[in-house]
């Protein structure tokens, strides 16, 4: 076994793979860039090496500088974590001529089924089940889109090293092919430092159904069984869960057994994935192949039981698998969220920032299953917009699929991110969503459930009323403290009353508080009654209640005369008034908010990539207008009417803050 092994990574992954290189008694070093220099991974590892400039194509990505600080650290094995140069031949080459060992497969299996055109062909000889396509390179986008015409409409155009979401786009006609192919190669050599691009047939209403396999060096190679990923946006995968609702014992073993023949017939060794595309009556196509951990691998640990990083280690060192297929039983069901750096209120959007507060809940066996966080940052640290958003990954995992769908609930409410813009309310009200909750799911289901995007979960009636409950108590609690306040004149003690009006979501809940040492009992207006029993107190973020003798967790904010209260993906503002303050607010004016109806505004802090219009220029709706590049992705900002370019305000080139003007029209 290893003495000593560096993580060719940063972040979330490069912590997950130290606890397990710890449990095992290896040290560790930790590779880190200069925006990275404080990071968590940094603080983690026994030994850290500074490699470069903040862009991961000046430090993560540069073989040279992963390759002198293995040489400096004595290092005697590489695990390259996901994303980077986990599937880079080159490097793994690179580490086998200097005698270091790579944990992951051969450089020749990397090379035959990490690029996704070479994988694609394999599999077909193999007689695999493929999607259509084509399968040749793309010179420009003249040839993208006729090849795209001659595939037929709608067409998935893809980076050959790509994965991750990056270097992906979906078309729909002529247009979209020659825009999407110019934004997908130059994501692809940002992100890769490989521009190749394919294109394939997109299947409609596909469900993203993933193998795990495991393969040694002595002929053994093993299924893990699968991972349901079809909650996906913009081809990025946001929830994930072990196994999949659909699949039924005979195309579980059919699928698990093709791609362990395929891996195979390529000398596979390590932890690897074999991605499907699944119809509505079972038959699976093969998508790719990533010769690499997945990030939503600990849903797979979480059912089964074992250690891929661990079992990768090993398998590395020379040793054989410690269980056979017979062995590996599917125990449970586990759900993972993928907890971004985007707001979901606008447009999911890139966010970046210091984590004022980062809470997540504690891990471990609850009551009824485990929750399990992996995540590389810490509260204080920074979202930087050199990197994947990722912040952490959220799993739960419970004896059956609803007790997994619970325990996330329960572990989102409870989860405090401040200081950025986060995706926990979208997830959570995915969590919530009737169609979620019954499986029935494909690749679609945010395009399809979230057309408009998304505007905050809607509570129902029940709920609603709960929270009113909760925030007349609380508000109380809160009163009577301001009651107490030290240096007031004596017999001038503010009577706190028992009357107030809730309101919440445009309606106004009238409501009588009874406060006892136990708690409070709300009475409204039409006679129903709550008890509320809690023990928080003012300044607290985060509130457990009991309603009615039904938990209640929800984040909690001060505004004027209330709350901010978040729960299940609302996120509400909660004002309690006296009778009389409540009738005077009903006549307070709303204040509108100012027009930015002549601007283009940049939605999120990043680098402009281009202009595409020049004053003077008539624009029509859904026009391109600019290309914003944040966190490694490129963003075309649209025209949402006709109109003309008065003043371009930001060039090629500039960095640009949230709502930074770039383009004025008349």
């Amino acid at each position: 076994m290893f003495d000593k092994i560096l993580i060719a990574n940063r972040g979330e992954i490069a912590c997950r793979v130290i606890k397990t290189a710890r449990k095992m008694g290896i040290k560790t070093v930790a590779v880190y860039s200069d925006a990275d220099r404080g990071a968590l991974h940094v603080r983690m590892a026994d030994e850290a090496v500074h490699i470069g400039a903040s862009p991961a194509a000046q430090s993560y990505i540069v073989i040279d500088k992963i390759m002198a600080a293995i040489k400096q650290t004595g290092a005697q094995a590489v695990h390259p974590g996901y994303g980077f140069l986990s599937e880079n031949r080159n490097f793994a080459a690179a580490l086998e001529a200097a005698g270091v060992v790579f944990i992951g497969p051969p450089s020749p299996a990397i090379e035959a089924m990490g690029d996704k055109i070479t994988s694609k062909k394999i599999a077909m000889e193999a007689g695999v089940s493929t999607v259509p396509g084509h399968m040749g390179l793309i010179a420009d986008e003249a040839e993208a889109a006729a090849i795209a015409a001659k595939i037929g409409y709608p067409v998935m155009i893809k980076a050959s090293a790509g994965g991750g979401g990056k270097g992906m786009r979906i078309a729909w006609s002529d247009a979209e092919a020659r825009e999407g192919f110019q934004s997908s190669k130059n994501e692809a050599a940002a992100s890769f430092g490989d521009d190749r691009i394919f294109i394939e047939k997109f299947v409609t209403q596909p469900r993203h159904i993933e193998i795990q396999v495991l393969a040694d060096g002595h002929g053994n190679c093993v299924y893990l069984h699968e991972r349901e990923c079809s909650i996906q946006r913009r081809n990025q995968k946001v929830i994930e869960e072990a196994p999949s609702p659909f699949l039924d014992a005979a195309t579980r073993k059919a699928m698990g057994e093709q791609a362990c023949a395929l891996a195979k017939a390529v000398g596979y060794t390590s932890a690897g994935t074999v991605e499907f595309i699944v119809d509505g009556d079972r038959n699976f196509y093969f998508l790719e192949m990533n010769t690499r951990l997945q990030v939503e691998h600990p849903v797979t640990e979480l059912i089964t039981g074992v250690d891929l990083v661990e079992q990768m280690i090993r398998v590395a060192a020379g040793e054989a698998l410690p269980f056979a297929q017979a062995d590996l039983k599917i125990n449970g069901w586990a759900m993972e969220s993928r907890l971004y750096a985007e707001d979901p209120y606008r447009n999911f959007l890139p966010s970046i920032g210091r984590l004022t507060r980062y809470r997540p809940p504690v891990e471990g066996a609850t009551a009824k299953g485990i929750v399990r966080n992996d995540t590389g940052v810490y509260e204080g640290g920074e979202i930087s917009m050199f990197y994947d958003p990722m912040i952490a990954k959220l799993c739960t995992w419970g004896p059956d699929r609803a007790t997994a769908i619970a325990e996330m609930r329960v572990a989102l409410d409870t989860f405090e991110v401040e200081g950025i813009g986060h995706n926990l309310p979208f997830v959570a009200a995915v969590m919530d969503h009737p169609r979620f909750v019954s499986g029935e799911i494909t690749t679609a289901f945010i395009a399809e459930e979230y057309p408009e995007g998304f505007q905050g979960a809607s509570l129902d009636a029940a709920t609603l009323r709960r929270i009113a409950a909760a925030a007349a108590a609380m508000n109380r609690v809160a009163e009577i403290r301001r009651t107490r306040i030290s240096g007031t004149m004596d017999n001038h003690t503010r009577r706190v009353g028992d009357d107030w009006v809730v309101s919440l979501n445009g309606a106004d809940h009238a409501c009588r508080v009874a406060a006892d040492p136990a708690g409070s009992t709300v009475t409204f207006s039409d006679g129903a009654r709550l008890r509320v029993e809690s023990d928080w107190t003012p300044g607290q973020p985060l509130a457990r209640l009991l309603v009615d003798g039904s938990p209640l967790v929800m984040k909690v904010g001060k505004v004027p005369m209330g709350f901010r209260l978040r729960h299940r993906g609302a996120d509400l503002r909660v004002y309690v008034r006296t009778p009389r303050a409540a009738a005077l607010a009903a006549l307070m004016p709303e204040k509108a908010p100012p027009d930015t109806s002549r601007f283009l505004l940049c939605p999120m802090p990043g680098l402009v990539v281009r202009i595409a219009v020049a004053v003077g220029d008539e624009v029509q709706e859904g026009q391109a207008l600019a290309t914003v590049e944040a966190m490694k992705m490129e963003n075309t900002l649209k025209a949402e009417r006709k109109g003309v370019v008065k003043r371009i305000a930001a060039q090629a080139g500039a960095s640009l803050r949230v709502d930074d003007v770039i383009l004025e029209f008349e």
